[in-house]
């Protein structure tokens, strides 16, 4: 298989550790984007914006963490036993993150948001503008039972 490298365009900011899993909604974090590839010019028209989807890296978990087939999401047996590509979780293959959050604000070569659930240090791999063009239309996503309660207390 061919391997791809990528290269960050900046880190996270937040305080926020590995010990947490829930309750993201509220937590603001920094991106700051490294300036010595993109300045501020690249975050211009950003601030136009309302949300971000913000693309990163799990790379505060180990590799040998990593899960390719099926596991009880958060190893909840109450739930039911999926592959990893039917859930969200960080344990997955190349540990690559991606969440829309609010955008704060954009100051020089950096950016606020809230509802980033990554930790404090993790690379960040790419930053877009969400339009609503691409997102569903409301109540038009299907998921099952499970993954509601899960998400319950997430944001």
């Amino acid at each position: 298989m061919q391997t791809l490298q990528v290269k960050p365009i900046g880190w996270i900011l937040s305080g926020v550790k590995r010990d947490r899993d829930d309750s993201w909604k509220e937590v603001s974090a920094e991106i700051r984007l490294d300036e010595s590839q993109f300045g501020p010019e690249s975050l211009s028209g950003l601030a136009e914006f309302s949300h971000v989807e913000v693309l990163f890296l799990f790379d505060q978990l180990a590799e040998s963490e990593v899960e390719s087939k099926t596991r009880h999401p958060r190893e909840n047996v109450k739930w039911p036993k999926v592959g990893i590509f039917a859930q969200r979780g960080r344990k997955r293959p190349n540990r690559i993150g991606a969440t829309i959050c609010e955008l704060l604000g954009v100051d020089g070569a950096s950016i606020r948001v809230r509802g980033l659930d990554a930790f404090d240090g993790s690379p960040v791999l790419d930053i877009k503008p969400v339009m609503a063009e691409f997102l569903p239309e409301k109540g038009s996503v299907r998921q099952p039972r499970w993954s509601r309660e899960l998400m319950s207390t997430y944001f």
